[in-house]
């Protein structure tokens, strides 16, 4: 699914008047009529007293039809227009009369004492200011969010929360801004709601179908995306009735050291998990037996040094050659034996052109040694979290200004960066962004991160190429974890819960294929 921008988002909606074609009114009150069916599924009918704020706009007008819609079930609705209403956009003109012919009053706000004593038993709904909006919320507008804020009340934004901006940075403070717990969005998500700064603002939001111009939608050319189950199912490989281990590929995978030898567990059970054919787990001499009970289904290569990774020497021949993928860096630690260790993988898997994620400590050794960076094979994977990928890069201003630098980086070095967080961020090496869609915060806990290395590395393996291991890995991922919190809950979830879950996460993605 493309995330468009505010400017494109207007273009669909008049391709989508021009071409359907449909008058804008219409297509209006198509979007109101989803809005107030999710309002119902959400909240029923009512006795609560329904709020609704409206602007002069086309959010303002959507509000307006919304208000008549649900007068309409006979909810205790009262509109408000907020400032200069005879000014508004033509389509919010002929809705408040439509509202106004029901025999129903619109009260007016003009001024601070108009905006009325919200209990915090009401339902509030915000249509003040849409995804066009760009500049800070001034006067009296500011003044009723500041009201609807301070109510207590359930507060329902249409479309996007008035004051946040869709795609660019907030410039000054953020009081001027509605706190959603619910927000209602047309066609497809914002990008500002994938965000960590805008989850206060949003609360749980939703995407509403009204039918927006596809063929239009899909002719545009979008920085970003968002990966659903329709696409993760796409990238889904079956497997072949006489299929053996060798067609699902050869794994090395590098981890460990002493005291962290949990890290290599997980990330191994996780490669399993996933599908891997052949797993080989390079540990120091300290991981031998750890590593051969937690897994026996992995095969174990020991490091010379006891406790801490140095080299990749097997049988006087280079290590990497019968190996379809490398995954290297959880629990590692950063040794200066280690360091020039994991040069000297860099430069093997370079020449070979290996398919390679890094993680964690081999992360770390990047961000303290960046003249490494230029020995990643092309297409590698990099799965950091963002103060990691901050080691790589610089501090963020904000989360619009690490976008930019995960663009960057990607466009440089020619690598994928799995940036990890509530929606993972899928950098690409043409400055394409994926944001994935399932997950929850059960899943930040230590372990989540070593397990979606070794889920991303068993695919590559499997002969994914390093988009779909990345897009497909992380969107598993967060599905394994939303299924292990639904059996056990977010706070009691492990990593070792969510990787068991992995087998349930695909045969979810194959019933609901045949359902």
């Amino acid at each position: 699914m493309k995330i468009l921008t505010a400017e494109q988002t207007r273009e669909v909606d008049a391709a989508t008047i021009r071409n359907e074609p449909i008058s804008s009114t219409d297509l209006m009150e198509r979007a109101s009529a989803a809005f107030a069916q999710a309002f119902l599924d959400t909240f029923g009918i009512t006795d609560n007293p329904v709020f609704v704020f409206c602007g002069p706009g086309n959010n303002g007008g959507d509000g307006m039809a919304i208000a008549r819609m649900l007068l309409s079930r006979q909810i205790k609705v009262q509109p408000y227009s907020v400032h200069a209403a005879e000014k508004g956009s033509d389509d919010f003109k002929l809705n408040r009369e439509r509202l106004t012919n029901r025999l129903h009053r619109v009260k007016n706000i003009e001024k601070k004492e108009d905006i009325p004593e919200i209990p915090p038993e009401a339902i509030v709904i915000d249509g003040l200011f849409g995804s066009g909006l760009s500049r800070k919320v001034e006067g009296i507008f500011a003044e009723v969010i500041q009201a609807m804020n301070d109510s207590g009340s359930a507060l329902v934004a249409i479309d996007i929360p008035s004051g946040l901006y869709a795609d660019k940075p907030l410039e000054d403070d953020a009081d001027a801004i509605v706190r959603a717990d619910f927000t209602f969005t047309f066609q497809m998500p914002k990008l500002a709601f994938l965000l960590p700064f805008s989850a206060s603002f949003v609360g749980r939001w939703e995407v509403l179908d009204i039918g927006l111009d596809q063929a239009f939608i899909q002719e545009i050319d979008a920085d970003y995306y968002f990966t659903d189950y329709f696409l993760a199912l796409s990238l889904l490989k079956k497997r072949a009735i006489f299929s053996h281990k060798g067609d699902f590929g050869k794994t090395i995978m590098i981890s460990g050291s002493h005291g962290k030898m949990g890290a290599a567990v997980l990330c191994a059970r996780a490669c399993l998990r996933t599908g891997v054919g052949l797993l080989t787990v390079h540990v120091p001499e300290c991981g031998y037996q750890i590593m051969q009970m937690a897994n026996p289904e992995a095969m174990t290569t020991v490091d010379r040094h006891q406790f801490v990774f140095t080299e990749l020497q097997q049988e006087g021949r280079t290590a990497l050659e019968k190996y379809d993928a490398i995954g290297i860096g959880p629990g590692i630690g950063t040794a200066a034996e280690t360091v020039s260790a994991l040069k000297n993988v860099l430069e093997e898997a370079k020449k070979q052109e290996m398919p390679m994620v890094l993680d964690a400590d081999a992360l770390n050794i990047l961000g303290k040694n960046r003249e490494l960076l230029n020995l990643l094979p092309k297409y590698s994977v990099l799965t950091p979290h963002p103060k990691e990928f901050e080691r790589l890069t610089e501090a963020a201003k904000n989360d619009f200004h690490r976008l930019e630098l995960l663009t960057r980086f990607t466009e440089k070095y020619q690598v994928y960066v799995v940036l990890k967080g509530a929606h993972t961020a899928v950098g690409t090496p043409d400055g394409k962004i994926c944001f994935n869609s399932t997950g929850n915060p059960g899943m930040a806990s230590g372990g989540t991160g070593d397990a979606l290395t070794g889920i991303i590395t068993s695919l590559l393996s499997q002969k994914y190429d390093a988009l779909d291991a990345a897009l497909l890995g992380v969107y598993l991922h967060g599905l394994a974890g939303d299924l292990a919190s639904q059996e056990l809950g977010q706070e009691a979830m492990l990593a070792s819960d969510l990787i068991e879950q992995l087998g349930a996460a695909y045969k979810y993605l194959a019933e609901q294929e045949n359902a």
